[in-house]
């Protein structure tokens, strides 16, 4: 399997590449007034506006650096009952791949309530890399917030 790396402060992370629809450069985002700090705002993909997280914000209480290579990465995000989101999420040093087999992973042995998005762990030259669970990311007040169904006008 193929994975995007990332890093949130100086801790590297994967994202399966799979689930990945695109990875954009930061710019362009919309802020959205009175959004909590994990929203960074929206971006425009192909039509289609997108939410965009912080994941600096949401996993370590501040916003991701500006840097080139911090990213917004597209990914699909699952949801049972309307079928898949699309969602941004900002991420620092997105700038290498990693193939790995889904067995090289193994559990943290760590499990935090708080971070259930957090999942196995690999290894290689230069430390733990650790996957990122797209599924479990969004808290449920964050998830209605960002993805209700709003009635359109008649």
């Amino acid at each position: 399997m193929l994975f995007l790396l990332f890093q949130l402060g100086t801790e590297r992370y994967a994202l399966d590449a799979g689930q990945v629809v695109a990875v954009l450069p930061r710019l362009g985002l919309k802020e959205i007034p009175h959004a909590p700090p994990a929203v960074a705002g929206l971006c425009h993909y192909r039509g289609s506006p997108a939410p965009v997280i912080d994941l600096g914000q949401l996993a370590l209480g501040r916003p991701c650096a500006d840097r080139l290579s911090t990213r917004i990465v597209l990914v699909h995000f699952p949801d049972p009952t309307d079928g898949p989101h699309l969602l941004g999420l900002l991420a620092e040093r997105v700038t290498e791949t990693l193939r790995r087999d889904e067995g090289d992973f193994v559990p943290a042995g760590v499990s935090i309530d708080a971070a259930s998005y957090l999942g196995p762990v690999t290894a290689d030259a230069r430390g733990l890399i650790q996957r990122i669970e797209v599924q479990r990311l969004l808290p449920p007040p964050l998830q209605a917030l960002l993805f209700k169904k709003e009635a359109m006008p008649a």
